[in-house]
């Protein structure tokens, strides 16, 4: 009911006054919320990561290592919320909270006695002001590639909201040297200093190293004169710059190198996130199932990417080649642009595609997958698009299919929804999960070949 006032709203107003209502109505509500809960925010020490991708891994990362340090902490992340040790999954499908429950939940924060408040901060969050009187601890980068362009226009508007997290000198800024954005974010002061990470040579905290692993990571980090092994179950070379910024974090506050080493080791997995929900080597199937939230088409290269870079170190029997296999589709009525971009890197990276529906909102489902498939057809020749492309409305059949097809050493990823229990459908809510999807077709086979008779 919110969701269609606004859209009327906008419609019937022209934006530059529809934008100045919103922008005074939410700095009203901003500051009752404040009041109400006696800005709860002054008495805490928050750090506010944000970007494109990597911040909910790295969120959960740099909460482990201040607890490994002996810290109390409080961390508000898509995938999980924590405050002082209680620990659940986040079913909101939100990354950062509306104003009143945001202050509600500093002041939870508080009330706990917490050292440090570690949070996931969006472009949208900045942008609406949600956090205009929170002074950060501090403000680290992972990276800017697209996303929501729907909602800023541009990926220069997108940036700038971005950078709103600097402006207020942070007592620490961190920022990727290795991003494209770098030197527009750096240009901002910080309290105490603004430091870098990255492989170029000139970053503060230089990645010398890297090995991937079917089930974890490894990296070596050069901070001046010393260095620091550091090691995660989280597989995927994305995870080496997660890692790094969250050890970058824990240099910055001073933290042992004992403390960043165990806690990053110590998140061991993360709902959605290359979440490994059915292990190969420990089923009579022989492949394996990877949920991810990758959305942006960013994400979805570098997480295929790290899929070929895992497959590629097996020994396959008689020479053959081990497949990865996507399942994956877009969200409707958001950034339309990205739908080809994403459909030519799974055509350029993918062995076997199974398009289908994602999330639609209202939009027609059709029409999201017509878009990606524009882009799997710049990539592949008519040949290869009916040979490596099956085009499944019904996810849960998709992800039927993709299991039937899938052979011992095959990695099946299924992306778009990661950790989420929702979907989104012709303007309705209804229950779902990855996960639990792919558990339930595992353990029956017999509902495997039930969906066989759906596709044909």
């Amino acid at each position: 009911m919110k969701k269609e006032m606004i859209r009327t709203f906008r419609k019937v107003f022209p934006k530059s006054f529809s934008e100045a209502v919103a922008g005074v109505v939410r700095a009203v509500r901003a500051f009752f919320a404040r009041v109400f809960y006696s800005n709860p925010a002054r008495d805490l020490k928050i750090i506010g990561i944000t970007g494109t991708n990597g911040k909910t891994t790295t969120v959960n990362m740099v909460n482990e290592i201040l607890k490994a340090a002996g810290k109390k902490t409080a961390m508000f992340s898509t995938a999980v919320i924590e405050i002082d040790g209680e620990r659940k999954v986040n079913d909101m499908n939100l990354t950062v909270l509306p104003v009143w429950e945001l202050n509600k939940f500093f002041a939870l924060a508080r009330k706990s006695g917490v050292d440090y408040v570690v949070l996931e901060v969006s472009s949208m969050a900045l942008d609406q002001k949600k956090l205009k009187h929170v002074r950060f601890e501090v403000a680290a980068l992972t990276n800017i590639t697209q996303d929501h362009l729907d909602y800023h226009g541009s990926m220069e508007r997108y940036a700038q909201a971005k950078m709103l997290l600097f402006r207020d000198e942070p007592r620490f800024s961190v920022i990727n040297r290795d991003d494209l954005w770098y030197e527009d974010f750096a240009k901002f002061g910080a309290g105490e200093s603004v430091i870098s990470y990255g492989y170029d040579k000139q970053s503060d905290v230089r990645i010398l190293g890297q090995k991937l692993y079917r089930k974890g990571t490894e990296c070596t980090l050069k901070i001046g004169d010393k260095k620091l092994e550091l090691a995660t179950a989280l597989a995927g070379e994305f995870n080496v710059y997660n890692m790094t910024l969250a050890a970058t974090i824990g240099l910055a506050l001073d933290l042992s190198d004992e403390a960043i080493a165990e806690g990053i080791a110590n998140l061991d997995s993360l709902p959605g996130r290359f979440e490994l929900v059915v292990d190969g080597a420990a089923n009579d199937k022989g492949f394996d199932v990877v949920v991810d939230y990758a959305h942006t088409p960013d994400a979805l290269e570098q997480l295929l990417y790290s899929a070929r870079e895992i497959l590629s170190a097996k020994k396959m029997e008689n020479g053959r080649k081990a497949k990865v296999i996507l399942v994956f589709g877009a969200m409707g009525e958001r950034d339309a642009i990205k739908r080809p971009i994403m459909g030519r890197i799974a055509g350029e990276m993918a062995d076997k595609i199974f398009l289908t529906d994602e999330e639609n909102d209202r939009e027609p489902r059709a029409k999201i997958r017509a878009e990606i498939m524009v882009g799997l057809k710049e990539a592949l020749s008519a040949v290869d698009v009916k040979r490596k492309v099956t085009e499944i409305e019904d996810r849960r059949a998709a992800i039927a299919e993709a299991l039937r097809f899938a052979s011992a050493g095959d990695m099946i990823l299924i992306t778009g929804l990661g950790h989420e229990v929702v979907r989104l459908l012709d303007g309705e809510k209804i229950t779902w999960s990855d996960k639990t999807v792919v558990l339930e077709l595992m353990s029956n086979h017999q509902l495997i070949d039930r969906y066989k008779s759906v596709i044909e």
